[in-house]
């Protein structure tokens, strides 16, 4: 059974159409990057998908089963959702901060009924936030808090993380090490991941599968080989890149032209 079934989505604000009859599937295990311009309801999708927010027709399921049908609580305990400098500097510790991701699993009282600290630790050593960890977040760099954000969402143990382009405001560096932490934690897990990315270079390097929408439709889907083509970019971006093969990940990479080139012409 897919993780995820999105059937025949639809969802307008204000009487303007934004997603208009969208229907793929995510299988579990699967890395699927949602791309296109800005407008094009990728936040929107991501947010249907989590149940936050319902489509005016169509439905999407989750493991079979209508995304509003599940408590916060209840779907808390296998989804969880890392934004874009998704934790404000307030004056929680790094510590405190991961802890807050065991919530879904406490009663009334905070309690839970194991005891899960040790996976705290094992956070803070994997994401190399121990000589952070009684900080407040007041006192860390952007870079800092996405760090300590994505072990919140660690700490949630979920077999599905939506990423809602949670590199944005990072350096080169912090993105790199950001996707390949990610990466790893899905491999070792078998944590189903659907991420919005404006970066196409990165979602390429990443991702097994990207949908691609323009125009609230699906303009493609499929692996980047399939969907990072010059010609289908032109069509949804309005301009033609050059595409390439990075040399050891051996998956397309483009270099951008100039805003509707097309012809190779100058």
């Amino acid at each position: 059974m897919a993780v995820v079934q999105a059937e025949r989505l639809r969802k307008a604000f204000g009487g303007r159409p934004v997603l208009e009859e969208l229907s793929f599937e995510v299988e579990a295990g699967e890395w699927v990057g949602i791309l296109g311009p800005n407008g094009t309801g990728k936040s929107t999708l991501l947010h249907m998908i989590s149940g936050v927010l319902q489509p005016d027709a169509g439905r999407v399921l989750l493991k079979g089963r209508p995304a509003g049908s599940y408590s916060r609580k209840a779907i808390a305990r296998w989804v969880a959702v890392l934004q874009q400098d998704a934790l404000p500097p307030i004056g929680f510790t790094v510590r405190e901060t991961i802890e807050m991701g065991r919530y879904p699993y406490q009663n009334w009282f905070g309690d839970e009924p194991e005891d899960r600290s040790a996976l705290v630790e094992r956070i803070l050593d994997w994401l190399k936030l121990r000589q952070l960890a009684d900080r407040t977040l007041d006192r860390l760099s952007g870079g800092e808090r996405q760090r300590v954000a994505l072990g919140k969402v660690m700490a949630q143990e979920p077999m599905l993380l939506l990423l809602d382009e949670p590199t944005t405001f990072l350096d080169i560096g912090y993105q790199l090490e950001m996707m390949e932490w990610i990466r790893s934690w899905q491999q070792e897990c078998g944590l189903t991941v659907v991420s919005v990315l404006h970066d196409l270079n990165l979602a390429s390097q990443f991702c097994g599968r990207l949908l691609l929408l323009h125009e609230g439709h699906i303009a493609g889907m499929g692996t980047p080989d399939e969907v990072i083509r010059p010609d289908l970019l032109e069509r949804v971006y309005g301009t033609r890149p050059h595409v390439l093969t990075h040399p050891d990940k051996r998956v397309p990479q483009i270099l951008l032209g100039r805003a509707g080139y097309s012809d190779g012409s100058e």
